[in-house]
């Protein structure tokens, strides 16, 4: 066991669950092989929105819904989340969830494919978290950006793709050299953006977490 994967290990012992309800969420995603976020990478999520204090939230992948409960545990009553999903199988799934929480009046699901939705939809939002198709984030950026108010936060997951984004290019398997091309691009396009003020994390499977200039 490498020491990223004791400190990890560690910090996930110190947790005390997200409620009953999300404690089976994730039990029955890790059992049925549903991608979910990792429990750091959900403590951080929970932590970013408090810090927030969002009034509107945006999330690009939706799963069967389980960090759109996280975050309505962290945020205002009066807030709002708007949540695209476009795998058909989770979307009955995300909503009896929703429903469970009695959540259905502050989640929004809107099903279909971000890239046709982003350009739709007119916010703003004062939190974005993006954990969807990882060969598209930088397509949506735009969007995104568009989208977010100033002062607002975006926190996109999954962005070191198990490590494999820190290796050459030739080094990753022919198929996933597209996703890793685009993934270096995006990481890249968010540290220098000049709208943008960006920190990586190395926790879960990497998250980045920036910050759009300007005053809300």
């Amino acid at each position: 066991m490498t020491e990223r994967e004791r400190t990890e290990d560690y910090i996930v012992s110190l947790e005390s669950g997200h409620g009953s309800l999300c404690d089976e969420i994730a039990r029955t995603a890790r059992e049925e092989g549903v991608p979910i976020i990792r429990p750091g990478t959900a403590a951080l999520l929970k932590t970013l929105v408090t810090a927030v204090q969002p009034s509107a939230i945006l999330e690009v992948g939706t799963a069967i819904g389980y960090s759109a409960l996280l975050m309505a545990q962290a945020m205002p009553e009066a807030c709002v989340i708007t949540t695209i999903e476009k795998y058909e199988k989770r979307i009955p799934q995300a909503r009896e969830n929703f429903k469970r929480a009695g959540e259905e009046r502050r989640i929004h699901l809107i099903e279909g494919d971000a890239g046709d939705i982003l350009q739709k939809l007119e916010g703003p939002y004062e939190f974005i978290f993006m954990d969807a198709a990882k060969g598209q984030y930088l397509n949506w950026l735009p969007q995104v950006l568009r989208l977010l108010s100033p002062g607002g936060m975006l926190m996109s997951d999954n962005i070191l793709q198990e490590g494999t984004v820190l290796e050459s290019r030739f080094s990753v398997e022919r198929r996933d050299r597209t996703i890793h091309s685009r993934m270096r691009e995006y990481l890249y396009c968010l540290k220098h953006h000049p709208d943008l003020t960006t920190a990586i994390v190395p926790i879960g499977d990497g998250v980045a977490i920036s910050v759009k200039k300007g005053c809300i």
